[in-house]
């Protein structure tokens, strides 16, 4: 489900959507919002200062995004995308991945409509059109912008007639990929569901474990129905294959993190200060995304209670486990900030020593992606989509059996004490993301896996066709001999 930016806009799952300033007070300046201008790696390492450009001025820039050059022959696409919680709102990896990802195909160009239901929805977003539905909140999950919707509306019924999108992309599981599917059955259009939140692990901690059984059917059904399906990692695409859900209609939505926003160069001792509870000479160890329970948070007590009195533990986010956590931490040197965005977050990350990931319900795990970019080794439990970030154990992170917290504890331990070891980890992390960019991720997406949906769609409605052949050459039959002999 989704994260953090204090957990910041910013945090992926928990950073959620990061904001950056524009680095020119000029308007003709193209604006990549994928790797804001003025962050590079060199004026990173300088002293950093106030943006100049007036928010009205961001404001007009940030409204009309200009597309990238495409080539002549290069076609563009209609996108109706489908997506709840809203990614305008409620902070998350998924909202991560499609804020960007709308961003990127308003600047390839395409046309973009976005349904969601949102508290206090924009009209447009990077030139978007924006349609809210109407939402509502689940009563076990104490967060008001994590509404989910029926979907069911004559206003986005319309506009799909209208528009006429070459590919419907909702997010899963929910109540509104129910509504996006009937309307692509409906209209004939290619369909393509992207799975975020594997919520078989999370009904055990929120309600009752009875209804895993039925959320696979559940899960099941809409990857029979979608085109392609589209997972965070290799390991959720085996996840789903192992559960019979079928591997030839998924594919792994690549990985991406914004190394600019994401940086050592933000690094601070004003922040590290404040994420110590005024000592920022200590070790900081920290955790970036939402406070709830399926994050498991509650493990880090025990560690804390055996690692060296110089380590503190800052935890970055909001959520509706933050009460709860602050009464099992008293009395151990833990610090929440709350919700961080912007520079801040970027800071927060940067400032740290080691950060902790004890979570085992991640489909990829943003945070570490973007602890990675900030120069910071990660310690993790080896489950979900961590396994596909820490591809080498010992190299720019440590993984963890589940529930091994002796290890976790002797692996922090270790970095904790070779500060040399900690900070060649933190390079080596630096160094394996560096690669990873946002654009790639969405052109990879719209030129081969929204064409990979669209062409299964048509095979399938051949096949359809010649199926039905055979019914309709009988019926014919019977029309001509009924004429014939005047029946």
């Amino acid at each position: 489900m989704l994260l953090p930016n204090t957990i910041t806009q910013h945090q992926s799952s928990a950073s959620a959507g990061s904001t950056c300033k524009p680095g020119s007070t000029s308007l003709t300046l193209r604006v990549s919002t994928f790797r804001p201008p003025n962050v590079t790696r060199k004026s990173i390492a300088q002293k950093r200062r106030p943006a100049t450009v007036t928010s009205a001025q961001a404001a007009e820039v940030l409204a009309v995004p200009q597309p990238e050059k495409a080539d002549a022959h290069e076609e563009k696409k209609k996108i109706a995308i489908f997506v709840e919680p809203s990614p305008f709102s409620h902070v998350s990896g998924m909202k991560i991945r499609f804020s960007n990802l709308i961003k990127g195909l308003r600047q390839l160009g395409d046309d973009v409509m976005v349904v969601t239901p949102c508290i206090n929805p924009p009209k447009t977003f990077h030139g978007a059109k924006v349609v809210n539905v109407l939402g509502f909140s689940l009563p076990f999950y104490r967060s008001p912008t994590l509404l989910l919707s029926l979907g069911l509306s004559v206003r986005v019924l319309y506009f799909l007639i209208t528009q006429r999108p070459d590919v419907i992309h909702v997010s899963s599981p929910g109540l509104l990929v129910f509504a996006a599917t009937l309307y692509a059955k409906l209209l004939a259009i290619p369909l393509v569901v992207s799975y975020h939140t594997h919520i078989p692990e999370y009904i055990p901690k929120y309600t009752w474990k009875g209804l895993v059984g039925p959320m696979w059917r559940v899960i099941r059904f809409n990857i029979l129905m979608a085109d392609l399906t589209l997972v965070p990692s290799k390991t959720m695409k085996t996840e789903l294959s192992r559960n019979k859900c079928r591997p030839q209609r998924i594919d792994v939505w690549q990985q991406a993190v914004d190394t600019d926003v994401f940086n050592p160069g933000f690094r601070s001792a004003e922040m590290r200060a404040r994420m110590s509870g005024g000592k920022p000479d200590s070790v900081i160890l920290t955790y970036v995304g939402r406070l709830g329970a399926e994050k498991n948070l509650e493990a880090l007590k025990g560690m804390m209670e055996r690692l060296p009195s110089n380590v503190c533990l800052c935890f970055v986010g909001d959520g509706p486990s933050r009460p709860d956590l602050a009464k099992r931490f008293e009395g151990l040197p833990v610090y929440f900030t709350g919700m961080l965005r912007g520079e801040e977050l970027s800071s927060a990350y940067a400032s740290a020593d080691i950060f902790m990931m004890p979570s085992e319900t991640e489909t990829l795990g943003f945070v570490a992606l973007e602890a990675m970019a900030s120069g910071l080794p990660v310690v993790a439990v080896a489950a979900g989509g961590l396994v596909d970030i820490i591809t080498k154990p010992g190299y720019a992170g440590h993984l963890y059996a589940p529930n091994d917290y002796t290890a976790a504890t002797e692996l922090t331990r270790k970095l904790v004490h070779d500060v040399a070891a900690r900070e060649a980890m933190g390079q080596a992390a630096r160094a394996h993301v560096e690669k990873l960019g946002w654009m790639a991720a969405v052109r990879r997406i719209r030129d081969h896996q929204y064409q990979r949906a669209i062409h299964t769609f048509r095979a399938h409605k051949r096949c359809a066709a010649l199926f039905l052949l055979p019914r309709n050459l009988f019926w014919k039959a019977i029309s001509l001999f009924k004429h014939r002999y005047r029946m």
